[in-house]
């Protein structure tokens, strides 16, 4: 019994020294090194829009064209009037119209009214929308967003920046709204929301030293592209516009170099969209129109009198409240979206 006891024991022994040897004996262990994380947590989405998800979302502007796809045969008297109420509807506006108008009215072709609207209004969209993120070396693109305020100038900033990260572009904002409350707060906002970086300055501030700073510290740490935000008080005051005048030369100034001007427009003011674009084109120099809430109250026509009068591209549209509902223009998935079945 004695033996059998101090048999065990000693098997407990030499078990207990051979786990303790192995423990002391075995090299320390190093967590294996984590892969370097990923600039973006998200992929790359394509936002240029579907035919199924316009349709949906530009359901207020649908509706102003659902006469003229139920119209058929010849373009009458009768025909036309309906074609002009609709397209004067839709903020096609009245020079396009009466165009339209007179077009079918000498019209012999076989293609049906809906189909030579279609035409008219893609001829009237046939502008290079190319957008630029580049710029020459040792220089650092800038994007500068120009618009009064309320039209969402600030959240399609913040927006576009989400995009531009999902292409892999590190991006600075400039808070360069200086003048109205809470603008730099709801942008760091972005900035945070996006994993972008920011430069702010107290309210009231000088604008063109935000964006001054905000192109220096980009080139200084090879960041790829600045967005920058300005004041968006009245149009029509001369301040405001020879302030814009001054901030964007202070951007194009090296390093900086201004590759791509956006006016930013509310699509539900219609036609009075236009009158507030021609007061910031020759202070601006506007390259590209951004044109939100497309998805409300908005007429989808006021799109093509847009690029029509002013000679300038609709490079985005707005059709939500979500990051991705900023989406790239294209001509005929709109037109399609509008006029289709």
């Amino acid at each position: 019994m004695t033996v059998a006891i101090i048999g065990v024991l000693v098997v407990v022994i030499v078990v207990i020294l051979v786990r303790r040897r192995s423990r002391t004996g075995r090299a320390p262990q190093i967590a294996a090194p984590r892969a370097a994380m990923p600039k973006l947590l998200v992929t790359e989405v394509d936002n240029r829009p579907t035919l199924a998800s316009l349709s949906t979302k530009l359901g207020a502007s649908r509706g102003v064209f659902d006469r003229l796809r139920s119209l058929s045969g010849a373009p009458n008297r009768e025909v036309l009037s309906v074609v002009e109420e609709i397209l004067l509807r839709s903020d096609v506006g009245v020079a396009l119209t009466s165009e339209i108008l007179e077009s079918l009215s000498d019209s012999h072709a076989d293609e049906s009214v809906l189909e030579h609207v279609r035409t008219a209004l893609l001829q009237n969209l046939n502008r290079d929308r190319s957008v630029k993120t580049s710029s020459r070396a040792e220089h650092v693109p800038v994007w500068l967003f120009v618009g009064v305020n309320g039209v969402g100038k600030t959240t399609t900033i913040g927006k576009l920046a989400q995009q531009q990260r999902n292409a892999g572009r590190s991006v600075v904002l400039a808070a360069g709204d200086t003048f109205r409350a809470a603008a730099a707060d709801q942008l760091a906002q972005w900035a945070e929301r996006t994993g972008s970086d920011i430069v702010r300055a107290s309210e009231g501030a000088d604008p063109g030293s935000v964006v001054h700073d905000a192109i220096g510290r980009a080139f200084a740490r090879k960041f790829d592209l600045v967005l920058a935000d300005t004041a968006g008080r009245r149009a029509n005051s001369s301040n405001l516009l020879d302030e814009l005048a001054k901030v964007r030369r202070i951007a194009d100034r090296s390093p900086g170099e201004v590759v791509e001007t956006f006016l930013v427009l509310d699509a539900t003011t219609g036609q009075n969209a236009l009158t507030q674009a021609k007061e910031f084109l020759a202070s601006a120099g506007v390259t590209g129109i951004v044109l939100t809430k497309l998805d409300g109250t908005a007429r989808g026509g006021i799109v093509v009198a847009i690029e029509r009068e002013l000679g300038i591209p609709v490079k985005f549209i707005g059709v939500g409240e979500g990051v991705d509902d900023l989406l790239v223009f294209e001509p005929e998935a709109f037109v399609d979206s509008l006029l289709g079945a």
